[in-house]
């Protein structure tokens, strides 16, 4: 795996807003049907609000009913890592940005096939680049 670009502190909290930080730096979670992307029906790529490393395509975006954005799959299992996330009382699998280290959300294995995969991300770790139209 590459070595991790993690902008400093300094940098992050002038560009991201304390939601983005609070999620992406500390673990947090937004709160259900809150973030913008959650019913967000728009083509594109959703990169880390971070790093600006691509993550997902609005091809593999699927409603769950969770109020989270959710995907079944990363657009290359490289980009994002999973580990075991032990917080609030509970065992699950965090989902990382593996160039900056962010936190995007949870995966859980009740999402659709092909991967069976739920990739549950918050809003505030995202950014949603939208194809250019033609001209």
């Amino acid at each position: 795996m590459a070595e991790q670009t993690t902008p400093n502190d300094a940098e992050l909290n002038d560009r991201l807003t304390k939601l983005q930080y609070e999620v992406t730096q500390n673990g947090a979670t937004e709160r259900a049907f809150s973030g913008i992307y959650w019913d967000m029906k728009d083509d594109g790529t959703y990169h880390c609000v971070v790093c600006d490393q691509p993550l997902f395509s609005s091809d593999t975006k699927f409603e769950s009913g969770s109020g989270w954005p959710s995907f079944f799959e990363a657009i290359d299992p490289s980009k994002v890592t999973v580990k075991e996330d032990r917080s609030h009382g509970m065992v699950r699998t965090e989902a990382l940005c593996t160039n900056c280290g962010a936190h995007l959300g949870h995966v859980f294995p009740d999402g659709p096939q092909p991967s069976g995969d739920r990739f549950c991300m918050n809003s505030a770790s995202l950014n949603l680049k939208t194809a250019e139209p033609n001209t």
